[in-house]
């Protein structure tokens, strides 16, 4: 019987029928396949399709991977550490052991100084789990990671200004903390960084002779930044630059508040001469935008030159 009749049979519902459709269909299938194989013997080895070899990746129990993660630590080498952790959370996600995972390969990459991975992983930590008990640490990770790179004042404070960002938002969600002390401390050194660097342009425009570019820079300093060891020079900027414009009165106001708030400062001193050389003296005109600017002003201890 052709195959073709086999076939045909087939649809009839015999039972002879349907195992000779069932060869049939075998042998054509083998007909084809080694149709195919005569066809790639003759294709340039260039020209084959690619195959691909199976790797078997074995599923170790997200306990022992975790505890491998935290052993790697130990030892010293974050990195393998940021590893294992990474490759739990490829093995078991969406577990607690996962989540784990996902904070501590941030404080690996952390402490191996991969501040970028830190970001990443603990930046996703708080986007999926912003409620846990870990969620305080992945942000104070966060933080640090900016934290540990802020630049020195001659160059651009972008990372600077995420760190006081991530602090803040450190402080404000999780008050309770045990990260917060530290946090706080830190974020005024950030905040003296960014006055720092209002301070040198001011000086640069200063030493130019372009007044109100530095009235501009010191202003930022005391209306943002009055905490910071920065303020006392620049109400002293102030002063200078003021005089320089013949803005005796505003430059009164300047020398009055340095000197109310600072009395012992140098920089108060040196203001006074100044003002004195033009004779003038200190005298606060309360209307003064530097006046409202320090209504209600406290004075930080420790801040002083």
């Amino acid at each position: 019987m052709s195959f073709a009749n086999a076939l045909w049979s087939a649809k009839t519902g015999t039972s002879s029928s349907k195992a000779l459709a069932a060869r049939a269909s075998i042998v054509i299938g083998l007909g084809f396949a080694l149709a195919g194989c005569e066809t790639l013997a003759n294709l340039n080895p260039l020209d084959r399709p690619e195959t691909y070899k199976t790797e078997i990746v074995e599923v170790v129990p997200a306990q022992e991977m975790y505890n491998q993660g935290l052993n790697r630590l130990e030892r010293g080498d974050a990195t393998a550490a940021a590893e294992r952790f990474a490759e739990l959370e490829r093995q078991h996600p969406n577990t607690d052991w996962a989540r784990r995972a996902l904070v501590m390969k941030a404080y690996a990459n952390f402490t191996a100084m991969s501040y970028d991975d830190a970001i990443g992983a603990s930046t996703l930590y708080l986007q999926l789990h912003p409620n846990t008990a870990e969620a305080a640490y992945a942000q104070y990770i966060l933080a640090m990671s900016y934290y540990n790179q802020i630049p020195d004042v001659t160059r651009d404070q972008e990372r600077t200004g995420r760190a006081i960002l991530a602090m803040q938002a450190l402080i404000e969600r999780y008050p309770n903390s045990e990260y917060v002390e530290d946090t706080r401390a830190k974020l005024q050194f950030a905040y003296d960084q960014l006055a720092g660097k209002e301070m040198q342009v001011g000086r640069f425009y200063l030493e130019r002779r372009n007044y109100s570019g530095a009235i501009n820079r010191f202003r930022n300093v005391v209306a943002e930044y009055q905490t910071t060891r920065h303020i006392e020079e620049a109400l002293a900027r102030l002063t200078e630059a003021y005089m320089a414009m013949g803005i005796t009165d505003e430059a009164q106001t300047a020398a009055a508040v340095l000197g109310h708030n600072f009395p012992d400062s140098p920089w108060y001193r040196d203001s006074y001469v100044l003002l004195q050389s033009g004779g003038l003296e200190p005298r606060e005109n309360t209307g003064s935008w530097i006046s409202r600017a320090f209504a209600g002003f406290t004075r930080t201890v420790g801040l002083t030159n």
